[in-house]
């Protein structure tokens, strides 16, 4: 049954790969359109993806909104997962849940409940209002990633410190946040990517007034396709593939997704 399995796996690589390579083979095509083969080879769309003032403005956008919502997700799942790690109480679970329950409801629902909350309290169409709602939306991907960390820590080594005279505050310095450091970049990288690439709800809160990179190539397919929605694509697998093979390369990666070695059981 080996010959099964890896025509399988072949099956579902070449799924996710075979697009990719179109998007990206689109991006050098010579002529002004969408072909497959590419027609030609040219750098031309790359060219005026980085000089056209509205492609670089959309990118700038994406890149603070992007790098804010991460950093206030990250603030957010910091003490709501140090909460549920050390207090494993039935307010601890009701928290846990809260912070999965963005994530779980789809897009759609969490934008039009933020929709409704910013056009309330006169946020809508402010870079505010969408960095506190991709905030909470991704709330879940850094709050998992640390309490995997935060399951990692030997309680031994904080009883042992607070034994020694060690202040909670030098606990945390000295004991937690080196385990926890690898797991705060890692789910600010995945915060970051997913809050780059999200659509609906920047659209719903600011896509009038300020334009992320989705929601400008999706307004550009009004006025007819070019081989810049194919460089922007491609930008985008190479920012999520560059940030992955980072945290790979400076990190455990299997550790981060919560494998522990023989040595640590």
């Amino acid at each position: 049954m080996g010959w099964l399995r890896n025509l399988y796996l072949g099956i579902m690589f070449t799924m996710f790969v075979a697009p990719i390579v179109v998007v990206t083979g689109v991006s050098f095509n010579e002529k002004k359109q969408l072909l497959f083969p590419p027609q030609g080879f040219s750098l031309e769309w790359y060219q005026k993806a980085f000089q056209e003032s509205s492609w670089l403005s959309a990118m700038t956008t994406s890149f603070f909104l992007a790098f804010c919502a991460a950093l206030f997700s990250l603030s957010l799942a910091v003490p709501l997962a140090l909460y549920c790690w050390r207090r494993l109480n039935w307010q601890s679970k009701i928290l846990r849940g809260l912070g999965l329950l963005p994530f779980m409801l789809p897009p759609v629902v969490s934008a039009l409940g933020f929709l409704v909350y910013w056009s309330s309290v006169g946020g809508y169409g402010q870079m505010y209002a969408a960095v506190v709602s991709h905030g909470v939306f991704l709330v879940t991907l850094p709050m998992v990633m640390l309490l995997i960390g935060l399951d990692s820590v030997d309680r031994n080594l904080i009883d042992a410190a607070r034994m020694c005279g060690a202040s909670r505050a030098k606990v945390y310095l000295t004991v937690i946040v080196p385990v926890l450091r690898p797991f705060l970049i890692f789910g600010f990288c995945f915060a970051f990517v997913l809050s780059f690439n999200e659509y609906i709800i920047s659209f719903m809160l600011i896509g009038f007034t300020h334009e992320t990179l989705p929601v400008k190539i999706f307004n550009s397919l009004r006025y007819g396709y070019t081989p810049i929605m194919a460089v922007v694509s491609t930008f985008f697998v190479l920012l999520t593939v560059g940030l992955l093979c980072a945290v790979a390369w400076f990190g455990d990666l299997p550790r981060l997704f919560g494998a522990w070695s023989s040595e640590h059981d």
